[in-house]
């Protein structure tokens, strides 16, 4: 349980990073920017003209009785919006990194060549052309996977009691661990470690994804939060990757302070994991 702890205080490292590098975290906004203001035009056009599209889907219900017509299209209307804003927060994060590839890549090396003993980052070989590629096929890939779980979860809603108290918990669960690997992928592409990779590595530590992911899908609930976030989240995750790889993690002085107790957990947990753990030096 530890590992929960930890994920979130390289959550917390990760906003603390682009507030100390004001450029780095100006430059971080505009892909959020653009990306809030293309998902707010679609939701705005779903609520708009979604009772229409309910109505033309639905051609057998046209010479049902009042109220039942108006029910069952209502209903079907509030669920289309609701899986409207579910999906734009499962894709928000993979569409704004998207956008902001290059954006993203350069805060990420400057996060690495920060925290590096040497002061080095690992540089990527492929062209950018590539590189986007790469990143737009996994981000489909693991939005198959979370719409798999969405629509799961869905229907779980429907249970009483506990499709009110117990599944909206778990979805927060699983949205953290999607939004977790978006956010990793960044500096693991960088590495060269693929999406199965990926994911086998994450699922090692799920207790540190979900104290990292988790917080972070709560927060991106509230407007225009996740354009805010969205740097220091990409820092953070970089910090998390190098963790998750056993790379050396050199702290700031002005983070000394109060970390030895998170250095000293990450490297627990590692041991736990592998019986090998590296040390993070400060």
């Amino acid at each position: 349980m530890r590992d929960l702890g930890v994920g979130f205080r390289y959550l917390l490292k990760g906003q603390r990073w682009v507030a100390r590098h004001g450029k780095q975290y100006g430059f971080g906004l505009l892909p959020g920017l653009i990306t809030l203001v293309l998902y707010t035009a679609a939701l705005v056009a779903l609520a708009v003209w979604g009772a229409d599209f309910v109505g033309w889907a639905t051609p057998f219900a046209d010479d049902w009785s009042s109220p039942w017509q108006g029910l069952f299209r209502g209903f079907l209307t509030v669920v289309l919006f609701a899986l409207g804003l579910l999906l734009s927060v499962l894709t928000f994060t993979a569409v704004t990194l998207l956008i902001g590839q290059p954006f993203y890549e350069s805060l990420s090396e400057k996060v690495d060549r920060d925290v590096s003993p040497d002061g080095t980052a690992p540089q990527s070989t492929l062209p950018l052309w590539q590189e986007l590629w790469i990143s737009a096929r996994d981000s489909l890939r693991i939005l198959a996977r979370a719409l798999v779980w969405g629509l799961l979860l869905f229907a779980c809603g429907f249970i009483p009691l506990a499709g009110q108290t117990v599944v909206p918990v778990i979805g927060f669960f699983v949205t953290g661990f999607f939004l977790t690997e978006e956010l990793t992928s960044v500096a693991l592409q960088r590495r060269g470690v693929d999406l199965r990779a990926r994911l086998a590595l994450l699922r090692t530590r799920k207790a540190l994804v979900w104290g990292f992911g988790t917080p972070l899908a709560v927060s991106f609930l509230v407007p225009f939060v996740a354009v805010f976030l969205m740097p220091g989240a990409v820092a953070g995750a970089t910090l998390m990757a190098r963790e998750l790889r056993g790379e050396e993690i050199q702290e700031s002085d002005e983070d000394d302070e109060g970390d030895e107790d998170d250095r000293n957990g990450a490297n627990s947990a590692n041991s736990a994991d592998s019986g090998d753990s590296e040390e993070i030096s400060a």
